[in-house]
């Protein structure tokens, strides 16, 4: 998307990344986090979990701006994101 106009430190802002973290035991397929994830991270998979529901899977990680929108929304507590490290690079190889 697109902005008419940009804030003036848009150079030095950057954009949080997130990692999801699935407890697909826990998940009952009630699809809210699919559904109000504003950013479409998430779709429901066509796997089962153990007790028979379809469980949600990310589909785009590299979208996820760390909101946490779909831990506090998980009535199971089946889902939660944590900050992405930034991988350091020391030269070894």
């Amino acid at each position: 998307m697109r902005y008419w106009r940009v804030p003036l430190d848009a150079d030095q802002i950057k954009i949080p990344q997130g990692e999801i973290h699935l407890l697909v035991d826990r998940c009952k397929g009630c699809e809210f986090c699919v559904e109000f994830c504003p950013r479409g991270v998430l779709v429901m998979s066509s796997e089962y979990n153990p007790k028979g529901y379809h469980y949600p899977e990310v589909a785009h990680p590299e979208l996820c701006v760390d909101c946490d929108l779909c831990e506090v929304i998980c009535p199971d507590f089946a889902i939660f994101c944590l900050p992405k490290t930034e991988e350091v690079n020391d030269g070894a190889s």
